[in-house]
């Protein structure tokens, strides 16, 4: 492995190799702009390194996910979703103590101030639960700063603070747009549990936990811990590099994944089957439309910007859509039945082999969501539930990496050159 040199009239500069453990090295541009007076142009920032991270590992080609080290495979078949976000935070799996401190510290913080639940109900019921959340998650840094002060943000507390917290206001957010009561945590049940309970109990009688739900809901949360440098995870790390405290750039972090490129694809996925099946359920007929160019129908649910093979996370997320849909009840569940067809009519097609679009973690998700009871605009909520370590961990890394700069992107204008100012009555 050698440097790079870039070469311009009489500028040569020598661009220094930043190595890689595993996957695509860099090369590091910082003296281009003083050198030369010019930048880079790379819109969407698709060729573009901007940090150094040791907490997620991606192959799109191979269709590789690990969580510092460790296959996705492994650790959705093996771990819970607090150990994976002990895992992605500090870098090792926890042992039993580790993992039981943790979890209990947490557990503290899933009841939230009780002005905080008085917010809630200043929402409209038809709120989007994304904007509430983040919205929510704003507010929780100044209850978290009057209830404990400067220590809010020593790392850790804030760390388990988030965690513990919330899932509380996710579910609140719920409860709040379906008029039901609000109730507190069980320290008798796990985090999994505990949101579930939150979400749909109600304070007349026990909640009836299904096992296949609570471990169903366990391993998505898993498979979206991380995933790089995504929009969201880049927004987060954005915010907290003007020095902004970890609260309100998680709440950023939220409010990117709001939008329907980021966070609403297993929606529109739903929306698509429902739409095949209102239609006659011709799998076929809406593959064929799909490959007209003259026609705007979308295949939802496949293709990634990363993956150029089969998202590891959606083989994992098939099975269990097909335990919760049909084994487990023994009966045959339409929508999935269509997504099945779907998938594997579009797997066996050259249109699709040849630009390798294949199902993506958001192909099947979105019918499980539907099983356990969430409504679509809920859907964002869990994928944000499961992506918060990710965030958390993106943020502390930065925090303590005395290499890190505000963000500040440059930009090649294309607008006006210099013009003269005309005054409001010579303007024609």
């Amino acid at each position: 492995m050698t440097n790079a040199t870039f070469s311009h009239d009489d500028v040569r500069l020598d661009l220094p190799l930043v190595p890689a453990s595993q996957g695509n090295n860099g090369y590091d541009i910082a003296k281009l702009l003083g050198a030369t007076g010019d930048t880079t142009l790379d819109v969407g920032f698709a060729n573009t390194a901007s940090c150094c991270s040791a907490i997620t590992f991606i192959d799109g080609d191979a269709g590789i996910l690990r969580y510092r080290g460790y296959p996705i495979e492994q650790l959705a078949e093996q771990t819970t979703f607090l150990e994976v976000a002990y895992l992605v935070l500090y870098g090792e799996l926890p042992t039993q103590t580790q993992l039981d401190e943790f979890s209990a510290s947490i557990a503290k913080y899933h009841v939230i101030d009780e002005r905080m639940r008085e917010m809630f109900r200043t929402m409209p019921r038809k709120s989007h639960p994304m904007p509430v959340l983040s919205a929510s998650i704003n507010a929780l840094s100044t209850f978290a700063v009057s209830r404990y002060g400067e220590d809010a943000f020593d790392l850790d507390r804030a760390t388990h603070i988030l965690l513990g917290s919330v899932p509380t206001l996710a579910a609140y957010g719920y409860k709040n747009s379906v008029g039901q009561p609000f109730l507190y945590a069980d320290e008798t049940l796990s985090y999994i549990e505990n949101f579930l309970r939150m979400s749909f109990g109600l304070p007349t009688g026990p909640y009836p936990f299904d096992d296949d739900i609570t471990r169903a809901l366990d391993v998505l949360l898993i498979l979206h811990a991380d995933h790089e440098q995504n929009c969201s995870t880049s927004t987060v790390r954005m915010v907290g590099s003007s020095g902004a405290n970890i609260y309100v750039s998680i709440a950023a972090g939220v409010s990117a994944l709001s939008g329907p490129l980021h966070g609403g694809a297993n929606q529109a996925v739903l929306e698509m089957l429902k739409g095949i099946r209102d239609e006659g359920g011709d799998v076929h007929s809406y593959i064929n439309k799909v490959k007209d160019r003259k026609d705007t129908t979308k295949l939802m649910g496949f293709g990634h910007r990363i993956y150029k093979n089969y998202d590891p996370r959606a083989a994992i997320v098939k099975k269990h859509a097909d335990s919760i849909l049909r084994t487990r009840s023994g009966t045959q569940d339409e929508l999935l039945d269509l997504a099945l067809q779907l998938e594997d009519a579009a797997l066996s097609d050259p249109y699709f082999q040849e630009r390798k679009l294949y199902p993506n973690v958001d192909f099947y998700t979105g019918l499980i969501y539907q099983a356990m009871g969430f409504p679509q605009n809920m859907f964002t909520v869990l994928f944000a539930l499961g992506r918060l370590p990710g965030w958390i961990a993106h943020w502390r890394e930065q925090f303590t990496d005395p290499a890190t700069k505000i963000n500040r992107p440059r930009q090649v204008y294309v607008g006006e050159v210099e013009r003269p100012f005309v005054p409001i009555d010579q303007r024609g």
